[in-house]
């Protein structure tokens, strides 16, 4: 694409690269001039224009955002994406459903590093959403790119992104209680919310004594599709109570402790296929703490490795809450 000023008299079928105010009505800038368009630039005067060329081996700018929009939603039910028309050369992608937008960073990043003027920006990965949320912006910056280009950054994509659609219906929160102490509701209304984002379900309470013979019970008993365990104590180590209550019932724990803070004394583990999830103290508040991610990504069906967890450090350290009983800074 050639880009520069050009005599009015030869501007007939290239793009006007700024919009241009004539006595009688707007062109606006991107607009294919037409002979009309030559004939009323000329009439107010105007024997020179700043124009876009294309070359044989370009895509205009809205041809190019669609292409590759396309190799990042080869099918949009599928992945759960509604993809908008393309205009001045950006194609915007809404996620469906609720759920949680995955994708490989790495093909987002060979796609942008193949052209200045290809840019695709995405939410975060493993981004909550709404139904209706826009997850990405595919935008070219120039009015035309060389078609190689959108070519290679369209391979590079290769269906690189979807919303990861809730994967459970049920959850059973298992609380645990100690002799003598104050019994809040806050833990599970904090949970609910949590769980009614992804359309989840709580099944009728539990609540048990802080035991583990009677927790590895309670886990038994569950009810849900994924269990979580919210003790009246903090669990501080992995051989603590509620660990240790779900070795008891038969199942495994993966890991104990994560790099996020909030949520630092989260564990992972498992019991007759069903993920369980033992929550931090900071779960009982509303603000977004470590266990989000675990939970949100468990919901859809992420599988979240010991790995994963300990990835997650960069970018955990997260807003302090203010009724936190020890401050970091102290």
């Amino acid at each position: 694409m050639k880009f520069g000023p050009s005599p009015v008299a030869e501007a007939e079928g290239e793009i006007a690269a700024h919009s241009i105010r004539l006595p009688s009505r707007k062109l606006q800038k991107g607009k294919e001039l037409t002979a009309a368009d030559i004939a009323d630039l000329q009439t107010a005067g105007i024997t020179e224009v700043i124009v876009a060329r294309l070359g044989p081996d370009d895509l205009d700018e809205n041809t190019a955002a669609e292409r590759i929009a396309a190799a990042l939603v080869s099918d949009p039910a599928a992945q759960n994406i509604r993809v908008t028309k393309a205009a001045t050369g950006r194609v915007n992608l809404h996620a469906t459903r609720a759920g949680v937008v995955g994708f490989d960073p790495a093909r987002i990043h060979a796609a942008n590093a193949i052209d200045p003027m290809i840019t695709i920006a995405t939410l975060p990965h493993c981004k909550r959403v709404e139904a209706g949320a826009m997850i990405a912006t595919v935008k070219i910056i120039a009015y035309g790119v060389a078609a190689t280009n959108v070519a290679k950054a369209a391979e590079a994509l290769d269906t690189a992104m979807t919303v990861h659609a809730p994967r459970y219906q049920s959850a059973t929160l298992i609380e645990t209680v100690i002799d003598g102490t104050t019994h809040s509701d806050k833990g599970r209304r904090a949970t609910n919310t949590r769980l009614s984002r992804l359309d989840v379900a709580l099944t009728p309470r539990s609540k048990v004594a802080h035991k583990t013979e009677v927790i590895a019970e309670a886990i038994k008993q569950a009810e849900g599709e994924v269990i979580l365990i919210l003790t009246a104590s903090a669990t501080s180590d992995i051989a603590d109570v509620a660990p240790s209550a779900v070795r008891m019932a038969g199942g495994a724990v993966e890991r104990f402790g994560m790099p996020v803070d909030p949520g630092n004394l989260l564990f992972i583990g498992s019991f007759d296929g069903r993920p369980v999830i033992g929550l931090p103290g900071c779960a009982r508040s509303p603000a977004l703490n470590g266990a989000d991610w675990v939970l949100e990504r468990t919901l859809c069906g992420i599988g979240v490795t010991d790995a994963e967890i300990a990835a997650m450090g960069v970018g955990g350290l997260l807003k302090e809450m203010p009724t936190r009983p020890k401050p970091r800074s102290t």
